[in-house]
C-alpha cells in the first residue's frame, strides 16, 4: 500500500507523538503530509502546532476552530436523549472523534490526498471511532494507524527516533508523563501511568478543570439554564451561542466543583479501562434538560426515551455516530423534543447540581389534577377503583395458581 500513497491528512495535535507520525510517515511512506488541527475548546494555544507543522516542512496546514460545530451538531443532539454511558460517562471524547474524522475525510477530497491517519494506539477505543467514521463517510478511504504499524512502541523508542529525526523533545516528554490528557469543550479525560490501578485514589493534581469540592464556595449559586425545542440557549437570562454557552457553564460548574467522575469502564475493544472525567458544563446541562423533560415530556414518551438511551450511548461510544441506527433514533430523539421548552433553575454547591425549579408554556403539570384541595372535579377519585381491579387481576389470577401448587 505504501507505494500509492502519494498525499496523507494527519490528525496533528502538534505535541511530540503527532509530530513523531508526521515525520514517520515522510520516511516510511515518502509522502506528502497535510496537518489539520481542530480546535475543540480543548485549551492552549493553536499556534505552536501550525510553527511546529512548519517547521517540519508541512506546505499545507489546517487549524479550524470547530467549537460552534462540535456543541450544536454532535454535543447537543447527544445531550437531547440524556446520554451516559454505563450509567456515568457523558462521553466527552467519544462525542468529539466523528467530527475530526468528518473533517479529515473532507480535507482529503478537498487536498486530492490517498489517505487519512490518526496517533490512536492499538488498545483505545479511538482507533475505532474514527475509522468507523471515515470509512461511514467515504467507504473507499485509505486509513494509515501508524501504532499498529511501526515498531516504536516503548517511549524510549519514541524518543530516539524523535532525537534521530531532529524533532525537539520537551524536558517533561524525556521521562514517563504521570498520566495522559484527552480535552475539548465537553470533558476532560485523564487515563494511564498513576491512574492504572483503580485500588488506588487519584491524586490531586490530576484535577484540572473543576476545584475541589471540599474547597468549592460555602454558599451555593443559583443558575437558570432556557431551552428551546430541547437545547439549552441562555444562562441567566443572556442568549448565548451552543460553544459559548457550554464554556460559561463549564465555569460556573467547575468553581463548584460540578461533573468529578472516576470511572472503570468497558473498552469496545475488550478491556476494562480506569479514567478521570471532568465534565462540569456538561453536567449540570444533563441536570437541567432532565428537569425540563420533566414537566414537557408525555410519561410514555420520557419512559420510551430511558429505555433506548442506553443502546444510544453504546453506538456513540463505540463509534457508530455515522450508523444508520443511530440516525434511526436520532430521528425520534429530536421528535421528542418538540415541546422541550423552558425555563430550569439549578443549585450548584460543593459538587453537586441540583435542580429547584422548572417552569414551561408547554408543561403537562397540571396543579388542578395533583391539588390536594378541593380540584375542578376532573379527576374522579371513585375511577380509581376499576383501574386497581383490572390491573390486580393477573396477579390474584398468579397468586391464586401459586397456593394451589403449594398444597
Amino acid at each position: 500500500m505504501k507505494k500509492d500513497i502519494k498525499k496523507v491528512v494527519l490528525a496533528y495535535s502538534g505535541g511530540l507523538d503527532t509530530s513523531i507520525i508526521l515525520k514517520w510517515l515522510q520516511t516510511e511512506y515518502g509522502c506528502e503530509v497535510v496537518t489539520f488541527t481542530a480546535d475543540l475548546g480543548q485549551g492552549g494555544e493553536l499556534e505552536p502546532a501550525r510553527k511546529r507543522a512548519e517547521m517540519m516542512g508541512i506546505r499545507d496546514i489546517r487549524i479550524e476552530d470547530l467549537r460552534e460545530e462540535f456543541v450544536r451538531d454532535f454535543v447537543f443532539p447527544m445531550f437531547r436523549a440524556n446520554t451516559v454511558y454505563e450509567g456515568q460517562y457523558l462521553l466527552g471524547t467519544s462525542i468529539a472523534r466523528p467530527l475530526i474524522a468528518k473533517r479529515l475525510v473532507e480535507i482529503a477530497a478537498e487536498t486530492g490526498a490517498d489517505a487519512i491517519s490518526h496517533g490512536a494506539t492499538g488498545k483505545g477505543n479511538d482507533q475505532v471511532r474514527f475509522e468507523l467514521s471515515a470509512y461511514a463517510l467515504n467507504p473507499a478511504i485509505k486509513v494509515i494507524a501508524p501504532w499498529r504499524e511501526w515498531d516504536l512502541q516503548s517511549r524510549t523508542r519514541l524518543i530516539e527516533f524523535a532525537e534521530l529525526n531532529q524533532i525537539p523533545v520537551p524536558k517533561d516528554k524525556r521521562g514517563d508523563a504521570p498520566f495522559s490528557v484527552d480535552a475539548n469543550l465537553l470533558h476532560t479525560s485523564s487515563e494511564g501511568k498513576v491512574l492504572e490501578d483503580p485500588a488506588e485514589p487519584a491524586p490531586d493534581y490530576v484535577y484540572q478543570r473543576t476545584v475541589d469540592p471540599e474547597r468549592a464556595p460555602d454558599t451555593p449559586e443559583i443558575v437558570t439554564i432556557g431551552f428551546e425545542r430541547g437545547d439549552a440557549v441562555s444562562v441567566n437570562g443572556q442568549k448565548l451561542s451552543p460553544a459559548a454557552l457550554l464554556t460559561r457553564l463549564n465555569e460556573l460548574g467547575g468553581k463548584h466543583g460540578v461533573g468529578r467522575l472516576d470511572l472503570v469502564e468497558n473498552r469496545f475493544v475488550g478491556m476494562k479501562s480506569r479514567g478521570i472525567y471532568e465534565t462540569p458544563g456538561g453536567t449540570i446541562l444533563l441536570v437541567a434538560h432532565r428537569g425540563i423533560e420533566s414537566i414537557t415530556l408525555d410519561r410514555g414518551a420520557a419512559h420510551l426515551k430511558d429505555e433506548l438511551m442506553p443502546k444510544y450511548a453504546e453506538l456513540i461510544y463505540n463509534g457508530f455516530w455515522f450508523s444508520p441506527e443511530r440516525e434511526m433514533l436520532q430521528a425520534m430523539i429530536d421528535r421528542s423534543q418538540e415541546f422541550v421548552s423552558g425555563e430550569v433553575t439549578v443549585k450548584l454547591y460543593k459538587g453537586s447540581a441540583t435542580v429547584v425549579s422548572r417552569s414551561s408554556p408547554h408543561s403537562l403539570y397540571s396543579m388542578d389534577l395533583v391539588t390536594f384541595e378541593e380540584g375542578s372535579g376532573s379527576y374522579d377519585h371513585h375511577d380509581a377503583e376499576g383501574f386497581i381491579k383490572l390491573n390486580a387481576l393477573r396477579l390474584k389470577t398468579y397468586a391464586a395458581r401459586n397456593r394451589r401448587a403449594a398444597k
